[in-house]
């Protein structure tokens, strides 16, 4: 019984004298000066606009050049879809394309969903499986 008593009596000593030093290292340290507003926002001001350059900016230049080629689309140009599908361009209207992905079968689609050229995919595929081989 003793021995329990003396543990926790040490526990109970052990703790109270941190306690204590803990707090009067709390009520001992300097108020520091609250930051002004400017230093505050500071670091959130440089993250926006590594996040701008980095990746906002880039997105609407490709986002840009991509509504160019969509609306200089015409017919007769082969270009592939998000999906992937090849096809040839045989209707257009404002929204609207109408591809012929093999002889007599046409599909119509979104004009958005063009993702490029058929022809710079290609070259694209060729160039890198010419780099892995």
């Amino acid at each position: 019984m003793k021995k329990n008593n003396q543990k926790s009596l040490s526990f109970k000593w052990l703790a109270s004298s941190l306690l204590t030093g803990v707090t009067a290292l709390a009520e001992t340290a300097p108020q520091g000066q609250q930051p002004s507003i400017l230093e505050a926002v500071f670091p959130f001001i440089i993250m926006f606009v590594i996040l701008y350059f980095m990746l906002l900016r880039p997105q609407m230049k490709k986002q840009k050049e991509h509504q160019g080629f969509v609306t200089g689309l015409k017919r007769g140009d082969e270009v592939i879809t998000q999906s992937g599908i090849l096809g040839k361009i045989e209707g257009l209207t404002e929204q609207f394309v109408t591809l012929e992905i093999a002889d007599g079968v046409r599909i119509k689609m979104l004009r958005a969903q063009i993702a490029g050229s058929a022809q710079q995919v290609i070259k694209a595929a060729q160039k890198e499986s010419t780099a892995k081989a």
